[in-house]
């Protein structure tokens, strides 16, 4: 499927479709890397049980698991905050974003669709339910939400623009809480070997939720923005 959207991507002629096949790329990327994050794990377990764990502790350690269950998440919707001399008198140049969001659970990725943000909206809404199945009491959900920069003449072989995106300022204050990521890059995910063209997404913002998160209202969250966000 990366193969397949990398070939896509260097075959867009359209700024809509390179946006797309960029963002399938991204989320490629994402599931990859969480495979090969729980494999690495699978391993590091198999080689502590040949290490001298009992058959008996592993057995008594598998009957008091608890049991899976299911969340969702929905109706994500990000403030943001413009300069008053760009939204109300609508002066300066016209910015245009393409954002969109990464679900991740365990090994399980998953995206919304893809939004064009600019000064005209006063939020972003990704109204999408998604569900993650069998997650145990101390699941970890991450949502990153992506960005970049659209200009107004697309070509696939131009040079990005020097800002990358001017959407990291305009979250909403309940939204900005600036951080390195947890440590993570703040460029897309990538796998080493895979040359990138077209559009180029960057990790704007992210939050992680977790049991104590859970409820059946709407309830708001702080998100941390990533380094290049500033």
């Amino acid at each position: 499927m990366q193969e397949g959207a990398s070939k896509l991507l260097a075959a867009c002629s359209q700024r809509e479709q390179a946006l797309e096949a960029s963002k399938s790329l991204v989320t490629c990327s994402a599931r990859i890397l969480a495979l090969l994050s729980q494999l690495q794990k699978m391993r590091e377990a198999q080689v502590l049980q040949r290490m001298g764990r009992r058959s008996s502790e592993v057995v008594s350690f598998n009957e008091r698991l608890p049991c899976m269950g299911k969340v969702a998440i929905s109706d994500l919707r990000i403030p943001l905050m413009w300069k008053d001399s760009e939204y109300f008198k609508n002066k300066g140049e016209l910015h245009r974003c393409a954002v969109f969001c990464l679900v991740q659970c365990g090994t399980e990725i998953y995206d919304t669709d893809l939004v064009m943000v600019d000064r005209t909206l006063t939020d972003i809404c990704f109204e999408e339910t998604i569900f993650s199945n069998e997650v145990g009491p101390g699941f970890q959900l991450r949502v990153e939400l992506y960005s970049s920069c659209v200009p107004e003449d697309f070509s696939l072989g131009a040079p990005a623009p020097r800002r990358l995106s001017r959407l990291g300022g305009s979250l909403g204050c309940t939204t900005r809480k600036k951080t390195h990521a947890g440590g993570r890059d703040s460029s897309s995910p990538s796998l080493p070997g895979v040359t990138r063209l077209g559009p180029k997404y960057h990790l704007l913002a992210h939050t992680t939720l977790r049991i104590d998160h859970v409820q059946d209202s709407f309830k708001t969250h702080d998100l941390s923005l990533a380094a290049a966000g500033e």
